[in-house]
């Protein structure tokens, strides 16, 4: 048996753990949970564990239904808000087919396939997430539960304390936090996690959320990373800054540059740039996403790149001086409701393709782009983002490249399921409409 197998059944005997929880979430990233007894856990390890994949948003059809989640020790760790006198711990599990073989429907399976084929490359993809969400009473009152803005030092309101508290949960569970503060909305709140490989970062943010809420909840709170889900000021996102690497080396920087990006890093920037519009829908998979991509509330609109300009789809930011390793590259369109698992996945690959075939970055955009309107953006050559869903899926559907990151059976579920809720959400007659057109129409 492999040593770190070993190790976790041996920790759990010695703490006296009385339930484990096995992870993984559906094709839209809900995370999705099944408790097993200690006693079953070598078996899990070994044989994985048989459940129906039909059950599953996005899985198995029923004629072919049954699948296997087999453990991934490497993310053991325990529950520390589990009673003490029953020791809980989590893993999280890659979901296989009854053969073995790698089960498509699995966005963890499809983290794993492209960062294989990164480290095929040589390269080692690592990402630092900054996480969004905000705070409300509960589901249906979006009364915020403070007036604070950016960086403000709120130390009598709710919302400080219930981050505090989310704070000292990670570290508990092994999940490093770089930064925490009160973002620029009310009752808007920032977690900004520490650099790592990306498929324990994947991990990290879904346990992340499901800490967030954890907390809320145990203070009757409803804490929530939908998008917008208030009219006024910046929504959620989920900003990340990423580099490859080659061994200990970081693959993104070259002194003799002229400002520190190696030509490795300006052909992965221009994949991205060039395949954003055909992989939004995964990255911002809600109809409600596109609330949040508007001018002016720090959400790109437009494709571009720029060194320290917020306002640009990709952000080269200023490294440290002498610290190379921190060279890195900011994806801003990403928001807090994506499935890291494939959002990942679709943004690596882009990257990938444009060293493959030697993408040329374009020209670094100067100005303030959320102040352009459209005819000076459309005068500057610039591109935009998918504005709505329905736009965004249809992009997808023609992305030999989008088909191939997530697999057949992910793209063509994703796809069907998305185009439904759009023409739900189409049937729906909003607030809006009503307000705006009953009286005079």
């Amino acid at each position: 048996m492999e040593p770190q197998k070993e190790y976790v059944l041996k920790t759990v005997e010695e703490r006296g753990v009385r339930l484990i929880r096995l992870w993984f979430t559906d094709v839209l990233g809900k995370l999705k949970s099944v408790a097993i007894s200690p006693a079953e856990l070598e078996g899990a390890f070994e044989e994985g564990l048989q459940f129906d994949g039909s059950a599953i948003d996005g899985y198995s059809r029923v004629q072919e239904s049954d699948v296997l989640a087999v453990p991934d020790a490497n993310s053991f760790e325990l529950l520390p808000w589990v009673d003490p006198s029953e020791p809980t711990g989590r893993i999280f599990c890659d979901i296989k087919n009854l053969d073995g073989s790698p089960f498509h429907g699995d966005p963890r399976q499809v983290l794993r396939r492209n960062l294989k084929a990164a480290h095929d490359k040589g390269f080692t993809f690592f990402t630092a997430p900054e996480i969004e969400f905000f705070y409300f009473n509960n589901a249906t009152d979006r009364k915020p539960l403070d007036h604070a803005g950016y960086f403000d030092l709120t130390t009598l309101d709710l919302g400080s304390g219930l981050r505090r508290r989310t704070l000292h949960m990670l570290e508990a569970m092994g999940i490093p936090v770089e930064y925490s503060f009160h973002e620029d909305n009310s009752s808007q709140h920032e977690i900004d996690l520490r650099y790592t490989e990306t498929l324990d970062m994947a991990d990290n943010i879904m346990t992340l959320r499901l800490v967030v809420r954890k907390i809320a909840l145990d203070a009757g709170i409803h804490a929530t990373f939908m998008p917008k889900p208030i009219d006024e000021g910046q929504g959620s996102g989920m900003h990340t800054h990423m580099s490859l690497f080659q061994g200990d080396v970081n693959a993104f920087h070259d002194p003799g540059d002229v400002i520190g990006l190696s030509d490795i890093a300006r052909k992965f920037m221009a994949g991205i740039m060039y395949h954003a519009p055909e992989f939004t829908a995964v990255t911002n998979q809600l109809i409600n996403s596109y609330k949040r991509m508007v001018s002016g509330y720090e959400s790109p609109v437009y494709v571009s790149w720029a060194r320290n300009n917020r306002s640009a789809l990709v952000r080269v930011p200023i490294h440290k001086a002498g610290k190379a390793s921190s060279t890195r590259i900011e994806y801003r369109a990403l928001d807090s409701a994506a499935n890291p698992y494939l959002a990942y996945s679709v943004i690596l690959a882009a990257g990938l393709k444009g060293i493959e075939d030697g993408y040329e970055l374009p020209d670094e955009a100067a100005d303030n782009l959320w102040s352009l309107n459209r005819e000076e953006a459309k005068a500057s050559g610039l591109q935009r983002l998918p504005q709505d869903l329905r736009e965004a899926l249809d992009l997808m559907e023609e992305s030999e490249l989008v088909r191939n990151v997530l697999g057949e059976h992910i793209f063509e579920w994703f796809l069907r399921n998305k185009r439904e809720e759009w023409e739900t959400y189409q049937r729906h007659v909003t607030p809006y409409e009503i307000e705006s057109y009953l009286p005079i129409w």
